[in-house]
C-alpha cells in the first residue's frame, strides 16, 4: 500500500521504535505525514530510525525510553508535545519475550518482566498520553498484542497471559475515553519475519521462516511492513468507526490454527 498521507498533521509516539516492528511503524507513520517521536530503550537504535525517516523527507525525533519507568514515560509524552506541539497518536510496541517454561519452572521475575514491559508499559504511556490527546481534540491508540494472546501456547504462560491482558486493556481504554474522541484498538500479529523472533528458537531467519511458514494459510510468515500498514490504518480516520477491537494480521493462522493440510 502506497503512502496516502493518512496521518497528515498528526503527532505520534512509537514505543519500541528502534525494533523491527516498531521501526516499520514509525517509518510508515512518517511516510503518511505524521511527526514521529521514536522512543526506544536504545537511544542509538531510535536515532537510526530517525535518520532513515529524515532521509526519506519525514519529520521525527529520537528519545530513550524504558517503558517500565513511569517518570520516563511522562517525560517522553512531554517531549512529544514540546517538540511537535501536541500529541494525537500513540503506538505501544515495546515488548519483551520471556524464557520458555511452565509455571513450575519459570521464575517469578520472568513472569513479572513480561507484565512490566508488555502491559504496565502500556498503562504508563496511556496514563500520560490520554490527557494530551484530549487537549488535541482526540486521537488514536494502537497497542501491539499477539495472536498468542488469543490462544495458549506450550511453555509460554507469561507471554500469552500478558498479551491477552493487552486485548482487554485496549477495550477498556476505548470504553473510558470514547467520549473524548480517543479511539483504542490493538493488532495481533502472527509470526513475523524478524531477527529477534527467529533467534528465540532457530539459528537464522531463513530456518525460522521455513519452519513456521507452512503453518500459515498464506504459506509464509508476515512482514514488518504489513503490521505497519495495519497500524497506520488504525491510527488514521480511515478506521474512524473502529474502536475497542483487535485486528488479526496473522496470515490466517487463527482461522484454523495451522494449515488445513496439517491441522494441529
Amino acid at each position: 500500500m502506497a503512502a496516502a498521507h493518512m496521518l497528515e498533521g498528526r503527532v505520534a509516539i512509537v514505543t519500541g521504535g528502534g525494533g523491527e516492528i516498531g521501526s516499520a511503524i514509525a517509518k510508515r507513520f512518517a511516510a503518511e505525514g505524521a511527526a514521529v517521536l521514536v522512543a526506544d530503550i536504545s537511544a542509538d537504535k531510535a536515532q537510526v530510525v530517525v535518520d532513515d525517516i529524515a532521509q526519506a523527507g519525514g519529520s521525527a525525533s529520537a528519545v530513550a525510553l524504558d517503558v517500565t519507568n513511569p517518570d520516563q514515560c511522562e517525560e517522553v509524552v512531554a517531549t512529544a508535545v514540546s517538540t511537535f506541539g501536541k500529541l494525537t497518536t500513540l503506538a505501544n510496541v515495546a515488548a519483551t519475550v520471556t524464557p520458555q517454561g511452565t509455571v513450575e519452572t519459570l521464575s517469578f521475575d520472568d513472569w513479572r518482566s513480561a507484565f512490566n514491559v508488555n502491559l504496565d508499559g502500556m498503562f504508563w504511556m496511556c496514563k500520560f498520553a490520554v490527557p494530551e490527546m484530549r487537549k488535541a481534540g482526540g486521537g488514536a491508540i494502537v497497542n501491539i498484542a499477539s495472536s498468542h494472546g488469543h490462544i495458549g501456547m506450550p511453555k509460554r504462560p507469561a507471554y500469552c497471559s500478558s498479551k491477552a491482558a493487552v486485548l482487554q486493556f485496549t477495550k477498556c481504554l476505548a470504553i473510558d475515553f470514547g467520549a473524548d474522541n480517543i479511539r483504542a484498538n490493538s493488532i495481533s500479529p502472527g509470526a513475523i519475519d524478524t531477527l529477534r523472533a527467529a533467534l528465540q528458537r532457530f539459528n537464522s531467519r531463513e530456518e525460522a521462516n521455513a519452519a513456521k511458514g507452512p503453518a500459515y494459510l498464506v504459506g509464509r510468515t508476515g512482514k514488518t511492513e504489513e503490521i505497519a500498514a495495519g497500524a497506520a490504518f488504525l491510527a488514521s480516520d480511515e478506521s474512524a468507526f473502529m474502536t475497542g477491537t483487535d485486528m488479526l494480521i496473522d496470515g490466517g493462522y487463527m482461522a484454523f490454527k495451522g494449515t488445513t493440510t496439517n491441522p494441529v
